[in-house]
């Protein structure tokens, strides 16, 4: 794959431009067409476009302050702590308004059917509906392949995004293709309530899809353990412990987004001599080693005290 496929801002790049400008041609074709579905998918896409731009600025500014060339004074000062909690905070507020704009479409398409349905002109409805499932089809599929080397959050929701959106497409072809057929035939009186059928099934399957990634934001902003980094961490704490004969230990692991958050207290016996601060230095060493020393998403503190309430 291409190198320049490679990087989660250049396939965010890709997207933003992507969306805005099929979401313009859509809003285009929409009024054209003067169909409430085609606007609202259009207005759908431009919300997606900005979470996408937000996102951009989050995994740019999460890469470049691991970095060790990072030197922003003004960001430093107010951001001590890094990045990673934007990172679940973006994703969870786009899952959010994803699920919000589904909702709303639903709602709205049953006030639409309850009172009529609407007439639209489906030549126009059509041609837009194949030029965006060309186009959402295709970025979907190659963000996803491309994720699979990258492993990115955000990528995930912005594949699953444009799956969606084409998911919608498919529905509204055939529903534009049906009507189409149908005008001008006994059928003719079926017309104005397809509109708002095909969006109303279509809104019952992507209103669920979101939830997984907004779960995981929220345990993310709300701090809650992983089971399986804690299990990680406790079995490293163990075998330090048993080497070198520590009393106990206490582990306190949080995952923020993509990074890693972990306190590591070592309650040493009171009776031991002391030791150079270059000893304790080497055996912080060996233990983030174990860790993921080079892994730059990984926020590492050890301590090592005698008194048992600094660990508490």
């Amino acid at each position: 794959m291409n190198l320049y496929l490679k990087n989660e801002q250049n396939l965010l790049r890709i997207s933003i431009f992507s969306t805005i400008l099929l979401a313009s041609i859509g809003l285009i074709f929409g009024l054209l067409a003067r169909s409430s579905t085609i606007i609202f998918d259009s207005i759908y896409a431009m919300i997606d476009a900005v979470m996408t731009t937000l996102a951009l600025i989050v995994a740019r500014l999460i890469t470049a302050s691991t970095s060790k060339d990072f030197i922003n004074n003004k960001l430093e000062k107010h951001f001590t702590m890094g990045f990673w909690h934007l990172e679940p905070i973006v994703l969870g507020v786009n899952g959010i308004l994803l699920i919000g704009a589904a909702t709303y479409a639903f709602i709205n398409a049953i006030d639409s059917l309850l009172l009529g349905g609407r007439e639209i002109l489906f030549g126009y409805a059509i041609v837009i509906t194949l030029i965006s499932i060309v186009v959402e089809l295709s970025l979907g599929i190659l963000i996803k392949k491309a994720n699979k080397s990258i492993n990115s959050e955000f990528l995930t929701l912005d594949s699953i995004s444009w799956l969606i959106s084409a998911s919608m497409s498919l529905g509204y072809l055939f529903a534009f293709s049906f009507g189409y057929i149908a005008k001008n035939t006994s059928l003719d009186w079926i017309t104005p309530y397809i509109d708002p059928s095909v969006l109303i099934f279509v809104c019952i399957f992507i209103i669920p899809m979101p939830f997984k990634t907004v779960k995981k934001a929220l345990a993310d902003i709300l701090l809650v353990t992983p089971l399986e980094l804690k299990q990680q961490v406790d079995e490293i704490a163990k075998n330090i412990v048993k080497k070198y004969g520590f009393d106990s230990f206490r582990a306190y692991v949080a995952r923020v987004g993509r990074g890693r958050q972990i306190e590591l207290y070592f309650i040493v016996p009171k009776s031991w001599p002391a030791k150079r601060l270059e000893e304790w230095d080497s055996l912080r060493d060996e233990i983030e080693k174990e860790l993921g020393k080079d892994d730059p998403d990984l926020w590492l503190t050890i301590v090592f005290t005698t008194d048992f309430e600094w660990a508490e």
